[in-house]
């Protein structure tokens, strides 16, 4: 949307309801990771979804050190070996199942929690 010719900026939220379902797990490769945009409302929300070693964690889609998106290419939020969550814009890398940094300008920082599962192969909002 534009005002004035000006591109204006999308409201953001930071939560999302329970139990909307995002994906088959089987749609997220294990070690790998997806990007979901939600619009509750007039509002949008983003999050990214990681799976490893069987297991699923959600984060909302913004570094602790300078509030960018992480990843700089569409669902690229691992290193590519799969074992840590990498800031595209900053380097800072991320243990994928607590959201904590391990290295970086955010050194002990964590990302920010999104609270998903996976029930009965379906990965949905908690």
């Amino acid at each position: 949307m534009t005002v004035s010719g000006i591109q204006a900026e999308r409201k953001r939220v930071w939560k999302t309801p329970p139990n909307v379902a995002l994906c088959a797990e089987d749609d997220i490769p294990d070690p790998g990771s997806r990007a979901f945009v939600l619009q509750i409302g007039e509002a949008f929300f983003h999050g990214f979804v990681v799976r490893k070693d069987g297991q699923v964690a959600g984060y909302i889609d913004r570094c602790p050190h300078a509030g960018y998106p992480m990843a700089m290419e569409l669902d690229r939020y691992l290193t590519p070996d799969g074992a840590l969550i990498l800031c595209g814009w900053h380097g800072a890398v991320f243990e994928p199942l607590t959201g904590v940094c391990t290295g970086g300008p955010c050194a002990g920082g964590r990302l920010t929690p999104w609270p998903v599962q996976a029930t009965n192969g379906i990965i949905r909002t908690a």
